[in-house]
């Protein structure tokens, strides 16, 4: 008994220093806790670690790992404490057996003084450091050769103004390196001749590290017989690729995109690297790449050629390829006429995953065989081609298929009825710009995994069938622009709670604002324009808190703008012009974000006294064709970052406020067609009315990647480590296409109504002031005005001359000046307008000759100079026999319909065609109505007898009058 309960002593005290084993060190507990105190972080990272009992053992504690045996810690993770500006190495002593460490994410700039990496000479364990985006400089890498057993160095992302040269003694000591990842970093080009020290390197990263020219022939990069990855894209390398390359024997992935190499692959070392999997030649200036290069590379499952121009040889020799290629691109490098169709060794090809062919003009049906030869594509991109005919599907099912981009091509017929049935697991599908009609297949609503939609721009017909809104519950983005849809805007019923974006415009959608899309919450862009949209605006839109930009122009909507909109905070771009909507605009503290607004073209009434005051991000103010009234506010000068603003045709009166010229960012100015009174502002000469980007955010939908990509392990491993940055720019991974809600304004220049939309409106700047009230002289300062394209100051009472600094407008093309009571001469200095295409100072008091017809003034006609009496020369049919003295010959009133003067012709049309009118129809009525015919003309009868009677009456009284 007694040996028992000694026994359960032993088993107890041998359990309790296994457990301490277990935990960590109270040495090392105690340097994380001074770790953590010498961190400054905004963001509270370590929670778990604390000295309360429940934190003593450190191994429980997050980002800290230990090992199972001793207890020891073996990895530290400290990425992303954003604050740390330098480093004590000495925190780190402690941790003896610490193997990996991970700094990345921080603003490291190099070591604490006194406390540098020799400190760290007893850390002889470390295999993997990571130093990953930071600032970290030369003399923090002076010391690496510290790190004795270093494996994996991950130096990607610092930040630095000059070159990173680490010293080739350092570099030497690294003799158990074996990945060095240095991508996006500015590395010294003499690294490449020092990096054959690092014998045992089997991957090397360097990509995007600003170096250039050739590659080293004998020494540094080709002494690395046993890397097995090598990634030099995106720099400036160029010349020929180095024969000692063919050495390396064990390169399986070799990625040099995006650089300026050239010359021959044939005559290169690519051929004869017979290990390659994965090879990346795209964005160099290659000679034609042929085929029949690869013949030999029997394991490569990978090619990516965009921008070079490739040939297939299988045209015209017979050989059959001997590798299967899991993933192909070659986007925008098919370039003779004979490849134009698609490229034929891919008839050979059974094991595709990925095939991206975009932007080569290729013809022909669509390629159905390659879903047929390929049943485990995943990843089938053949946008922006010349395919013409029907889409054929296979004839079985393609389970992995998850992306299938066919847009920008001439593919006709309807979608066949099974389409969801074959493509079931489908992500993202683009058919847009083609010529597809019929009705959407009921089989789309099977296509539960679908994200991305857009079938703009074909000839689709009937309703948006109830199955896509209820079966694709994945969607968060549809788009059906430019169609012929019609019936209600939405089903009844839907279930895309993940749909964030929704196009339906340019189509024949008609009644009201569909009730069912108030359970859309996360919406964030509703595009609804050009259709037949009728009703009010509802006020149930004001829940949807995600909404970001809202465009339904050109509709039929009425009654007021709901004041519920102003709970959207979040709100950028507004479109609701073109519509009939009434009552006052809203004032929406809440739209504190908001950018572009457009509510032209309504019947809004009442004044803006602080309907946009606290929108301090505003670009574009469109007011204009309403009936709005009262001033311009005051505050409109806090609206620093305005660019556009168009209120032209409303019923402002008053002068125009000097606060419009803080506005330094204006480009379009519009104030025509009002009441405006008093001077123009000399000071809107401070306005630069420069173009700037005015158009609304681009809503990039981001990039697709597919995880699931089913490669070797190198393979896969080699996707996943690149995926992210070559997402960025290469055509092999699909980027979503970037959709815009573009804005669209109407300015008048060069004698019309011009709309501009898009980019377009960053090149536009121009004033016009026209058809208001306001007097006195041109302001001279607007002469500085040389980035100006239009300015319009006709129909009101300016009086004084022409300012001969008008001269200095050197980009203006459309000056118009008419309808004034201006005089003096004709500046002979703006014959320097090399830019102006219309010109009219027509109706003014101006005298003397006009202009010598030299450039761009040879090509104005006499309209640009009638009305002006005392003014004489060609184009005018009036000679110059001597200097004609001034007059105070008022101008003639011929006016412009434009500015509510009447036009004379089209009065005396209108005159003659109600008059023929009414005559008719009193005819019409006299046929019909016989009772009405024999009244008419019994009054006729008594109208004539009448008028006898007294004209006779007067006539004898006369007689007699004159016989008396």
């Amino acid at each position: 008994m007694e040996f028992g309960i000694f026994g359960w002593w032993l088993m107890l005290a041998a359990l309790f220093q296994l457990s301490a084993i277990h935990a960590c060190l109270r040495e090392e507990r105690e340097a994380l806790l001074r770790l953590k105190d010498s961190v400054n972080s905004p963001y509270d990272l370590f929670t778990s670690w604390n000295s309360s009992q429940e934190g003593r053992d450190c191994c429980d504690w997050k980002r800290v790992v230990c090992d199972n045996t001793t207890g020891l810690v073996i990895e530290l993770h400290l990425d992303h404490l954003i604050t740390v500006i330098t480093l004590n190495a000495s925190l780190f002593i402690p941790f003896q057996e610490l193997n990996y460490l991970d700094l990345s994410y921080n603003a490291i700039s190099g070591w604490a003084p006194n406390e540098g990496v020799q400190r760290l000479s007893g850390l002889s364990k470390i295999e993997v450091l990571y130093l990953d985006v930071n600032s970290i400089n030369e003399s923090f890498l002076s010391s690496l050769g510290q790190f004795l057993s270093l494996k994996k160095l991950f130096f990607r992302a610092n930040h630095l103004d000059l070159p990173i040269n680490i010293p080739i003694s350092e570099l030497g000591r690294l003799k158990n390196l074996q990945e060095l990842y240095l991508d996006n970093s500015y590395i010294d080009k003499s690294f490449l001749s020092k990096v054959g020290v690092m014998t045992s390197l089997n991957v090397l990263k360097i990509s995007n590290c600003r170096l250039n020219g050739s590659l080293p022939i004998v020494q540094g990069l080709c002494e690395l017989m046993n890397l097995r990855e090598l990634d030099l894209s995106h720099n400036n390398f160029e010349g020929i690729l180095p024969s000692c390359l063919a050495n390396m024997t064990q390169l399986r992935i070799f990625d040099i995109s995006s650089n300026r190499f050239n010359g021959s692959i044939d005559l290169s070392p690519l051929p004869c690297l017979k290990s390659l999997e994965y090879l990346d030649l795209s964005h160099n200036y290659f000679n034609p790449i042929k085929f029949s290069s690869f013949l030999n590379l029997s394991k490569l499952e990978v090619i990516f050629s965009d921008g070079n121009t490739l040939v297939d040889e299988t045209l015209s020799q017979r050989w059959i390829p001997s590798f299967q290629l899991k993933a192909f691109s070659c986007s925008s490098c098919f370039s003779t006429k004979s490849s134009r169709i698609i490229t034929r060794f891919l008839h050979y090809q059974f094991d595709l995953q990925e095939l991206h062919l975009p932007h080569n003009n290729l013809v022909g049906q669509f390629p159905t065989w390659l879903l047929e030869n390929n049943t485990r594509l995943e990843v089938l991109n053949l946008r922006n081609n010349s395919f013409t005919g029907t889409l054929q599907l296979p004839s079985h099912h393609m389970p992995n298929l998850s992306l299938l981009d066919i847009s920008f091509n001439h593919i006709q017929g309807p979608i066949p009825t099974n389409f969801g049935l074959i493509f079931p697991n489908l992500e993202v599908l683009n058919i847009s710009k083609n010529d597809f009609e019929g009705v959407i297949p009921f089989s789309f609503g099977n296509l539960a995994s679908l994200t991305f939609l857009d079938m703009s721009s074909n000839n689709f017909s009937g309703t948006i069938p109830e199955n896509l809104t209820m079966g694709c519950s994945s969607l968060f983005y549809l788009r059906l622009s430019k169609n012929h849809l019609s019936g209600q805007l939405f089903p009844a019923n839907s279930n895309l709670t993940a749909l964030k974006s929704l196009y339906l415009d340019n189509n024949h959608f008609s009644g009201e604002i569909s009730h069912s899309l108030s359970n859309l919450t996360n919406l964030e862009v509703i595009n609804f324009s050009n259709n037949n949209l009728l009703g009010m605006l509802p006020r149930w839109m004001g829940n949807l808190m995600s909404l970001v930009d809202i465009a339904i122009t050109k509709n039929q909507l009425e009654g007021p703008i709901p004041v519920e909109l102003c709970n959207l905070q979040y709100l950028s771009f507004l479109d609701l012009s073109h519509n009939n909507l009434s009552g006052f605009i809203p004032s929406c503290s809440n739209w504190s974000l908001i950018k572009h607004v457009h509510l032209n073209k309504n019947r809004l009434t009442g004044s803006i006294t602080s309907a946009f005051k606290g929108c301090s991000f505003l670009v574009t103010l469109n007011l204009r064709d309403n009936y709005l009234t009262g001033n311009i506010p005051n505050w409109i000068g806090n609206l620093s970052s305005l660019s556009i603003l168009l209120l032209k045709a409303n019923y402002f009166q008053g002068k125009i406020p000097f606060q419009i010229c803080l506005l330094e960012q204006l480009s379009l100015l519009d104030l025509s067609d009002n009441s405006f009174s008093g001077q123009i502002p000399h000071c809107l000469s401070n306005i630069p009315f420069e173009p700037t980007y005015t158009k609304s955010k681009v809503l990039g939908l981001g990039i697709i990647s597919f995880s699931s990509f089913n490669m070797s392990s190198i393979l896969q491993s080699a996707m996943i480590m690149n995926k992210h940055s070559m997402y960025v720019f290469n055509d092999p991974y699909y980027i979503l296409p970037s959709v815009e809600v573009l804005q669209e304004v109407e300015f008048s220049t060069k004698n019309r109504i011009l709309s501009y939309k898009g980019d377009i409106l960053n090149y536009m700047s121009g004033i016009d002031l026209s058809c208001n009230k306001l007097e006195g002289e041109i302001p001279p300062e607007l002469g500085d005005l040389s980035s100006i394209h239009a300015l319009n100051l006709s129909f009101n009472n300016l009086t004084g001359s022409i300012p001969t600094s008008f001269s200095k407008l050197n980009q203006i093309e459309s000056l118009d000046l008419s309808n004034n009571n201006l005089d003096g001469i004709i500046p002979p200095q703006l014959i320097e307008l090399n830019s102006l295409a219309v010109f009219n100072v027509a109706h003014n008091n101006f005298w003397g000759t006009t202009p010598e017809r030299k450039a761009q003034f040879g090509t104005f006609d006499e309209s640009s100079y009638e009305g002006n009496p005392l003014l004489c020369g060609l184009p005018l049919h009036k000679a110059c026999t001597k200097i004609q003295p001034p007059s105070n010959i008022p101008t003639d009133d011929k006016g412009d319909e434009a500015c509510g003067f009447m036009d004379l012709e089209v009065f005396y049309v209108s005159f003659a065609v109600s008059y023929m009118t009414m005559l008719l129809g009193i005819v019409a009525i006299l046929y019909i109505n016989p009772h009405w015919r024999r009244a008419w003309f019994n009054f006729v009868e008594l109208c004539i007898s009448t008028c006898y009677y007294i004209v006779g009456i007067n006539t004898r009284k006369l007689s007699s009058f004159r016989i008396v």
